[in-house]
């Protein structure tokens, strides 16, 4: 009998960001493919802009991917307030990409740590305040069932950001918070497949 052709591969994702020392994409620059715990150790003082090729990236606001988070979605950020939604730090030290390991998105938001108290699913839908839904602003615990996703402490999208990738997290200091606030969450998508429109900064 005859071999069966084998199922084509699925595309190879690529991961590209360049990032510049100053605003509006001027100065010195780095182009970046893969994780790196630092971004300025070649010839950057800092990070002034970025423009994301393909992604998304998270960056960091401190090396070795610690600090306030951030999710660098496909698309340009003159300067560091595009990026960052709660104004507290402008400094972003380390990168690395976000793997989108599903086109699906399902995640468990509790009021309490361990998966206990009031629950709320979110199924394939971006939620841009939890208080229409009637959940207030306490999420303590949260199982990523489907795809990654993006808490903020506040509504419409603002505030510091807090990435959820497939997992569960039982107490919100393993989400690098420390208070159990969360206001609206949104799916990350794979700028590949998914249009930009998703998601708008005013």
């Amino acid at each position: 009998g005859r071999l069966s052709p084998s199922p084509p591969s699925p595309p190879r994702l690529s991961f590209q960001i360049t990032v510049f020392e100053l605003e509006n994409f001027q100065g010195q620059k780095r182009e970046l493919t893969e994780e790196t715990p630092n971004v300025t150790e070649e010839a950057l003082e800092k990070v002034g802009s970025i423009q994301v090729e393909s992604g998304p990236w998270l960056g960091f606001g401190r090396q070795a991917f610690c600090g306030e988070q951030f999710v660098l979605e496909k698309g340009a950020y003159p300067r560091w307030d595009a990026w960052s939604n709660s104004h507290s730090s402008d400094s972003l030290m380390s990168v690395r990409p976000l793997l989108i390991d599903s086109h699906d998105h399902k995640i468990h938001l509790f009021e309490n740590a361990g998966y206990n108290g009031r629950k709320m699913e979110i199924v394939d839908d971006d939620v841009p305040s939890l208080w229409a839904h009637g959940f207030q602003d306490r999420v303590a615990s949260v199982k990523a069932l489907d795809g990654t996703w993006v808490g903020y402490e506040y509504p419409g999208y603002r505030g510091r950001q807090y990435v959820f990738e497939r997992g569960e997290y039982q107490h919100w200091n393993e989400w690098d918070a420390n208070q159990p606030q969360i206001q609206s969450v949104r799916r990350v998508r794979d700028q590949q497949w998914h249009k930009r429109g998703c998601f708008e900064t005013s």
